[in-house]
């Protein structure tokens, strides 16, 4: 039955993706919101039933919802004179209380058990990924505000996508827990100092405001998370499977609103803000892993490295943007970071996995 649908939902995909053609053909584009739309939610429900295309089913997902926030960005900035945009704060929360039910003190451990790699590993988050966004920046000539959008980005620390990516590729999953959890406890006060460093010449920079803003919307809401996973832990099972779905729809959403806020920007420098974000995106992997390796890590660990300086948490980054009140602007680059560090990271992860089975002794 599952694989049955599967096919029906490439099938309609298929025919879809043709009828979009042709009004493209037929120059009838402004007219194809509702085909595009229905495009990506019947290749996401596709891919879901896929073993092979299930892990990109989320982000596919997502396009489907930028989509529509970009064809219809009234129905996604308020409802009934409510603004949409006060809703991303508290999902954030809501998501990092749901990372801070997954960890324990254990996740700290590897600072003992594995100095050299969260040394070397937290070195590279906050040197590399800041840098690369302040040069692309400023190369791209892209406005002000977008541009300390990209440097707020790599200011940021990892976030949960890389502990996944490095499950999926076989990695150093332990440092890679350990250098999210250190990575996201550090960021209320790295994150700023490098904002103030390297961005205050594009945007006024309120150092003591956005530790405030990161301490309300992650470190407080992961130390809720902790504490509720030390009272309670294994007695609401319920919620540690229902925690995942709850932060994936909880992004999506966020990266919806954004879209809808940004749409007029996106549409004049979609294609530049895109090109920067994969630049800063695939440096973040290469450096990363050259890092490590050239330090002495096995390639296990420089491939956790990897995804750690790669992988931003693009959600606290919109928070930030949000909190500063330059959530169209500023917010425009980790919405778009977001889906597409979702596709490079499973496609690197996917290929490393499969590169480790036909040789095993190669993460060595």
């Amino acid at each position: 039955m599952k694989g049955a649908f599967g096919k029906y939902a490439f099938v309609l995909s298929a025919l879809v993706a043709l009828a979009l053609l042709l009004m493209l053909v037929l120059g009838q584009g402004e007219k194809t919101g509702p085909l595009v739309v229905l495009f990506f939610l019947s290749l996401a429900l596709a891919f879901q039933t896929s073993k092979k295309l299930k892990g990109f089913s989320f982000t596919i997902w997502i396009f489907a919802a930028v989509a529509a926030s970009m064809f219809y960005p009234q129905f996604f900035t308020e409802i009934g004179g409510f603004s949409l945009k006060k809703l991303i704060v508290p999902l954030l929360m809501v998501i990092m209380f749901g990372m801070g039910t997954s960890m324990s003190l254990k996740d700290f451990r590897g600072v003992i058990q594995m100095p050299k790699g969260v040394l070397v590993g937290l070195l590279a988050q906050f040197t590399i990924m800041p840098f690369i966004g302040f040069g692309l920046a400023y190369v791209s000539g892209l406005p002000p505000e977008i541009a300390a959008g990209v440097i707020l980005v790599g200011c940021s620390p990892s976030g949960l996508a890389s502990n996944v990516m490095a499950y999926i590729s076989g990695a150093n999953l332990a440092l890679s827990l350990t250098l999210t959890a250190c990575a996201t406890l550090l960021s209320p006060i790295v994150t700023p100092f490098f904002m103030k460093l390297l961005a205050d010449q594009l945007v006024p920079i309120d150092f003591l405001g956005m530790l405030w803003s990161i301490m309300k919307i992650v470190i407080l809401p992961i130390i809720a998370g902790l504490i509720f996973n030390k009272m309670v832990h294994g007695r609401f099972k319920w919620l540690d499977k229902a925690m995942p779905i709850i932060s994936m729809a909880g992004i999506a959403i966020i990266i919806t609103i954004i879209t809808a806020a940004g749409r007029d920007s996106l549409l004049t420098l979609g294609l530049v803000l895109i090109a920067v974000v994969i630049a800063h995106n695939c440096c973040g992997y290469l450096l990363g892993y050259t890092g490590g390796r050239l330090v002495g890590l096995d390639k296990a660990s420089a491939r956790t490295i990897a995804f750690e300086v790669g992988m931003q948490n693009a959600g606290l980054a919109s928070g930030i943007a949000l909190e500063m009140g330059r959530l169209a602007t500023m917010g425009l680059a980790p919405a778009v970071f977001g889906p597409w560090m979702n596709i490079s990271g499973s496609s690197l992860a996917s290929y490393w996995r499969d590169k480790t089975r036909l040789n095993p002794n190669r993460n060595r």
